[in-house]
């Protein structure tokens, strides 16, 4: 029964995509679009398996995912791969999912199909990572193709802080003192200092495995964003998915805010 079920969805979701496809306004599609991509844990218990077996299928979906966007015209995707607080994990979990990360970041470096851009708090990164992060970054930094933020080591506080920071630091190079700083503070000011500086603010952003927060993923920058959340764990995110979100996020009347 299960393997007839299997062959009627392979039969007709490739139909139902693509009318799904033409029926996509592309003027009211994202131009960023940022994904949380949650559940590989989860995932890989109620498949019987162990941790690193989730994590792995988890970043085997990553270039599906970016495929699509690629088809869809999106011009930057921002994955939040690593967490500040996963760093906190049992290094028995926690080093297998960093070597994970880094052959997943190089796979998709080798392809030159996207420019990829690390964001996260490098300082709390193990050297080697950092590493090969950079070494990413430098080799398809001539990409003609979509931007890939690749948001590693990641905290939303954290990056408002180190932003912070930078400024400060900044503006105390050139000579600046506390209290002029201060009196001239305002949001662009962040914005400059920001890891996605530079970069247009998430139009949708997408978590998967159900769960309906946050938890810190582009604090400042998705004030104004549309939340599209999905009951399928990361590993299980298909395409249809994808573009049910991106339907709905068509189907919205935004409000910036408002």
């Amino acid at each position: 029964m299960v393997d007839w079920k299997r062959g009627v969805r392979k039969v007709l979701y490739p139909a139902y995509e693509a009318r799904m496809v033409r029926r996509l306004e592309r003027d009211k599609l994202p131009k960023h679009v940022g994904v949380m991509l949650d559940g590989n844990r989860r995932w890989a218990k109620a498949v019987g398996r162990d941790t690193a077996h989730g994590h792995r299928a988890g970043a085997a979906n990553i270039e599906p995912l970016l495929t699509w966007c690629d088809e869809i015209g999106i011009e930057v995707v921002t994955l939040w791969l690593l967490s500040t607080d996963n760093l906190n994990r049992p290094a028995r979990e926690l080093e297998p999912l960093l070597e994970i990360i880094e052959e997943a970041v190089d796979s998709l470096a080798d392809q030159q199909r996207w420019r990829l851009h690390p964001v996260g708090a490098v300082d709390l990164l193990p050297t080697s990572t950092v590493a090969r992060l950079k070494e990413a970054e430098e080799a398809t930094r001539d990409v003609d193709g979509m931007l890939v933020n690749i948001a590693v080591g990641y905290g939303g506080r954290r990056e408002i802080a180190d932003a912070v920071r930078s400024l400060l630091l900044e503006q105390s190079d050139r000579g600046a003192s506390l209290e002029e700083v201060a009196r001239s503070l305002d949001v662009d000011d962040i914005n400059a200092h920001l890891y996605t500086r530079g970069q247009p603010d998430p139009d949708l952003v997408i978590r998967t495995s159900g769960e309906q927060r946050l938890g810190g993923f582009l604090l400042w920058q998705s004030a104004k964003s549309e939340f599209y959340f999905c009951e399928a764990y990361w590993p299980d995110f298909r395409r249809v998915d994808f573009l049910r979100a991106l339907r709905a996020y068509a189907q919205r009347e935004r409000r910036f805010g408002n």
